[in-house]
């Protein structure tokens, strides 16, 4: 059964899903191996960028577990906005108010998530607008944030060209397009269609075992040395 808050209440304590994502993060370790970590690749579509006004449209995203893409384990919806009308990115997504009448609104949506990422580290490109969104959405729907530690592939990017062009403590002295096609087609990935949250997702997740896996022949073999190495993820508390 899925317990939504009442509207005004302001006081009242989160709901038992983010009780139960709050706990299971009080101790995080670490210092694992990285293959005895899951993952939770997620994308996002949205109504624009605007973080205080637009809404999430669409959440796709795909599990990862001992370090290989769980093609069984994905997640796939489409969200009634508040305003449907409100759809200038429909040019982007190609997601159409006809399809948005039909889906289900945010509060169905966002706790099937919620259970579906679990325990699982969050991993996207660009994750903090993402998340940003996700997690105003959970305060509205649930009272309350999510603790999943995340790793942002585009920051493992610039870490990973930094290493390539010998200079990993200073910027990069050349242009370099980190957007997640010209990485895929940079690093002959298998390709996705664009503007899908799904198929963004698994875009993401060939580009993050791909990084995953240089970092490794590098000697980072747990997560807290792909944290000390620097700028390529954070805890989203």
């Amino acid at each position: 059964m899925i317990h939504l808050l009442k509207p005004g209440s302001w006081f009242a304590p989160p709901h038992p899903l983010i009780a139960k994502n709050r706990e299971a993060f009080a101790r995080f370790d670490q210092s694992l191996p990285l293959a005895e970590y899951t993952f939770v690749v997620c994308d996002t579509e949205l109504t624009g960028l605007d973080r205080k006004h637009d809404e999430i449209i669409s959440i796709g995203a795909v599990l990862i577990r001992d370090l290989q893409i769980d093609l069984g384990a994905t997640f796939h919806r489409y969200i009634r906005p508040k305003n449907v009308a409100h759809t200038e990115a429909t040019l982007v997504h190609r997601i159409t108010p006809q399809q948005l009448l039909a889906a289900p609104p945010l509060e169905e949506v966002l706790p099937a998530f919620v259970e579906f990422a679990g325990t699982s580290l969050m991993v996207g490109h660009c994750l903090a607008l993402d998340m940003d969104f996700l997690n105003r959405a959970a305060r509205k729907v649930l009272g309350g944030t999510l603790a999943n530690p995340g790793i942002d592939t585009i920051r493992m990017a610039h870490g990973y060209q930094r290493v390539l062009s010998g200079h990993f403590n200073k910027e990069e002295d050349r242009p370099h397009s980190y957007a997640l096609e010209a990485l895929a087609k940079e690093y002959q990935l298998p390709r996705f269609k664009p503007h899908d949250a799904l198929e963004d997702a698994l875009q993401t997740a060939y580009l993050f075992l791909f990084l995953l896996k240089k970092f490794r022949k590098g000697g980072l073999t747990t997560l807290k040395d792909i944290y000390r190495a620097g700028r390529v993820g954070t805890f989203w508390l």
